[in-house]
Formats: C-alpha cells, sequence, structure tokens
C-alpha cells in the first residue's frame, strides 16, 4: 500500500463525481431543448474530455517510448490507451442512449461518431499489435508508431463539429449555460480526471512489472548449428 496515492484520488473522483451527479440531477435545471434528456451531459462530455485527455498522454509517452526506449514509458502507452479505449467506449455508449430520445435512432453515420467509431478502431489495434509481438523492443517501437498514427484521428474527433455540419451542438462555454449547469459540469470532469489517473497510474504499475521482466530477460543462446552426417 505504500506510495499508492493513486487510490486516494481515485476515492475523491468518486466522491466528486456522485456530488457532481447529485447536483446534475436534482438541483441543476432541465436543459432548455431537451429537458431532463440532457442531464446525461454530466456524465458524457467529462468522459468525452477526459477520454481525448488520456490519448494525450499515450501520444506523449509513445514519443518518450521511441526517444528514450525505457519500459516505463512502454508501460505508460499500453496503461493510458487501455484506459483511453474504455472511456471510448462507454462515450459511444452514451452517445447512442442520448442519441435516440434526441434524434430519434442510437446510431447515425454523424462526423462526430464516425470519427468517435474510427478512433475506437484505432487504438483497439493497438492493443492488439502489442499482443502480438512478443519482443519488448520491437513492441515497444511498433506499438508507439501506431499509437502516435492512431492520435492523428483525436484533434479530428474534437475539430469535426466546427469542420462540418454535424447533429451535434456546437461548443458551449460558462457564458451560455447556466451556472448551475457548469457547477456540476466542472465537479464531474475532475472527478472523472482523478478517477482515469487512477486507473491509469494502476495499470502502469502492473504493465510495469511485466515489462521489466521482459526487458532484463537474458537473450536466449543461438541454437546450435546441428551436425552433418557423413555418408
Amino acid at each position: 500500500m505504500k506510495n499508492r496515492w493513486e487510490i486516494a484520488i481515485g476515492i475523491l473522483g468518486f466522491l466528486m463525481l456522485a456530488v457532481a451527479h447529485y447536483i446534475g440531477l436534482f438541483i441543476s435545471p432541465a436543459e432548455a431543448m431537451m429537458g431532463d434528456v440532457g442531464r446525461i451531459l454530466y456524465a458524457h462530455v467529462p468522459t468525452a474530455w477526459v477520454g481525448l485527455l488520456t490519448y494525450l498522454v499515450a501520444f506523449i509517452a509513445a514519443i518518450g517510448a521511441l526517444l528514450s526506449g525505457k519500459a516505463a514509458w512502454d508501460a505508460l502507452v499500453e496503461a493510458s490507451v487501455e484506459v483511453g479505449l474504455l472511456l471510448n467506449a462507454v462515450l459511444l455508449i452514451q452517445g447512442s442512449l442520448w442519441a435516440k430520445p434526441t434524434w430519434g435512432v442510437f446510431w447515425t453515420w454523424d462526423p462526430r461518431l464516425t470519427t468517435t467509431a474510427i478512433m475506437v478502431v484505432a487504438f483497439g489495434v493497438v492493443l492488439a499489435l502489442r499482443r502480438q509481438i512478443d519482443d519488448p523492443q520491437r513492441r515497444l517501437t511498433i506499438s508507439s508508431v501506431a499509437t502516435i498514427v492512431a492520435f492523428v484521428n483525436v484533434p479530428i474527433v474534437y475539430m469535426s463539429v466546427k469542420w462540418w455540419r454535424t447533429l451535434h451542438q456546437n461548443f458551449s462555454s460558462p457564458e451560455t449555460v447556466d451556472p448551475m449547469m457548469v457547477i456540476p459540469l466542472r465537479l464531474a470532469a475532475f472527478g472523472m480526471l482523478f478517477i482515469s489517473t487512477a486507473f491509469v497510474v494502476r495499470r502502469w504499475r502492473i504493465a510495469m512489472a511485466g515489462l521489466r521482466v521482459d526487458f532484463e530477460a537474458p537473450d536466449l543462446p543461438a541454437a546450435p548449428t546441428p551436425l552433418k552426417v557423413e555418408d
């Protein structure tokens, strides 16, 4: 338990999330156009924000891994991609649940939804590659490059509502919403950030334990040349 600060920050995150959702459900006003259905934004929007931020951590870790070749950066790639992918999947589920009463369908090939689905596939490929490669240095290099390539889609997801006509509303700001909607949204965002940080750190510790064995394992001796048998 020593130095496991991520446990404390994870508990704090869950408490903040609970308070945020209580305010969002029972105190904040209903959304002007969607009514009570719009209250899902207190879960959906923080998941989106923190999910993209987690992928940014994976991108930075991938660059660090390529430049240094160290297991610590490689473990952070694995940890942050896994947590980011989890948030990404939850985001799509939340979005589908919100889309049904708002748009009348669970799914439509909206630019934001489509690019978000592509993001799941791209980072899923990163994890699949890691499972298929046994050599630690080769796995580090290939998965880091794949992470950097996958990250190209992240700013596209973020900017899609500005670049294309989309069913999603444009960016909001504290000036355009009721103050009692801003408070729970920010609380939920920080709560989700703390929870995700705890998950990433915890997963990083587990990944480091495995990668340390891989990186420190001695190379196997070359197979002996078989003797030729003279006729």
